[in-house]
């Protein structure tokens, strides 16, 4: 028994003298780094590796490990904005992180009111064919934002539209449908324009029905909950759903926004960056972006109490929520049921019209 005892102690303090993570490789350690810094959630993930012990600090700032920072690690709080938190931002774009590109030249852009940097950093991302970078400059190029009315060049957004549908941006093919119905800024097609609608439509369902295939539910009742509970959402039963697919009988889940979207609407409705006078937010509650000059979004040509940047973000809307507000609709309904808005959709699927504020010019 004495001999255990002994045996023991001396285990022991071996193991309290040796310290097996110094032991290991930097390489394998920086693998692991880049792995969860590629899969974290949100940026605390990240950030607490950092705060764990000096060689983590710094094998965590490597550029290897940046650059594969996802963008909910990237999804840095409006009311978490800091020096600090910038600098990070800066470290990622230089390790080339596109993802960091794009946010912090939508931070850039619209809350820090740098148009030329941060219109530089998301063109940087959208040369490296980021779908989400692509349409938001092509909202810039529509609107001419930062730039005066006479500025804007349809042409170029609707190039930009195009590439970021081909890349399987679900807004930006939802986007050139309208452009290519309504002819803004290219030759109009109306069959063209609405066979990209519905495939935008399909598209949002088949991504909708990826994410719930992934989660995967360990226990089969809760499969079975999770399955029921898509189901009651694609007819119509659930509630937090989008009719997106209302022209086919079935709704989708509100689509997530972008952590980039999300900041630019904590940052203003929170009152941590003010809006000029006079200017405006989209209307789109996932949308976020403000006016960068006076009557620079387009209102709806029907109630004209809603402004939106892209005929996306108003299509969205209108499924959401604006489709039970706007008054004038309502009264129009009381016909036929069929109605037909400056040629664009008709029954359930129909959307207003916009408008430019001060020229009532329809899109």
């Amino acid at each position: 028994m004495f001999q255990r005892k002994k045996k023991q102690r001396t285990c022991r303090k071996i193991t309290d003298e040796s310290d097996l993570f110094d032991g290991l490789p930097d390489d394998l350690v920086l693998s692991i780094l880049s792995k969860l810094s590629s899969s974290a959630s949100s940026p605390s993930d990240f950030i607490n590796v950092l705060l764990t012990c000096k060689r983590l600090n710094q094998l965590a700032l490597y550029p290897l490990v940046l650059s594969k920072a996802s963008s909910k690690a990237l999804a840095v709080k409006s009311k978490n904005w800091s020096d600090s938190a910038h600098r990070f931002l800066k470290l990622c774009v230089a390790a080339g992180n596109i993802e960091a590109c794009y946010t912090l030249g939508m931070i850039r852009f619209y809350c820090l009111k740098n148009r030329r940097s941060g219109e530089s950093l998301m063109a940087k991302a959208a040369i490296k064919s980021h779908a989400t970078a692509l349409y938001s400059l092509a909202v810039i190029q529509f609107n001419g934002s930062g730039r005066s009315k006479n500025e804007k060049d349809l042409r170029t957004g609707v190039a930009l539209c195009a590439r970021a549908a081909y890349l399987g941006h679900t807004d930006a093919l939802r986007e050139l449908g309208h452009c290519l119905q309504d002819g803004y800024g290219v030759r109009q097609n109306v069959m063209e324009g609405r066979r990209l609608l519905v495939q935008a439509n399909a598209r949002e369902l088949a991504l909708s029905l990826n994410s719930l295939l992934k989660r995967q539910p360990q226990q089969q009742h809760q499969r079975r909950f999770n399955y029921q509970q898509h189901y009651s959402c694609m007819t119509g039963s659930g509630s937090g759903c989008c009719p997106l697919l209302s022209d086919f009988g079935c709704n989708v889940p509100v689509p997530e926004g972008h952590p980039a979207n999300t900041f630019l609407k904590e940052w203003f409705q929170s009152g941590v960056g003010e809006l000029g006078l006079e200017l405006r937010l989209c209307s789109h509650k996932g949308c976020g972006r403000p006016e960068t000059r006076a009557n620079e979004f387009r209102r709806c040509s029907v109630c004209g109490t809603v402004n939106y940047c892209s005929r996306g973000c108003q299509a969205l809307d209108w499924k959401l929520r604006h489709k039970a507000e706007c008054r004038p609709m309502e009264r129009w309904l009381e016909g036929d049921g069929n109605v037909n808005v400056n040629g664009i959709g008709g029954g359930h699927g129909g959307v207003g019209g916009l408008e430019e504020v001060g020229e009532a010019e329809d899109m």
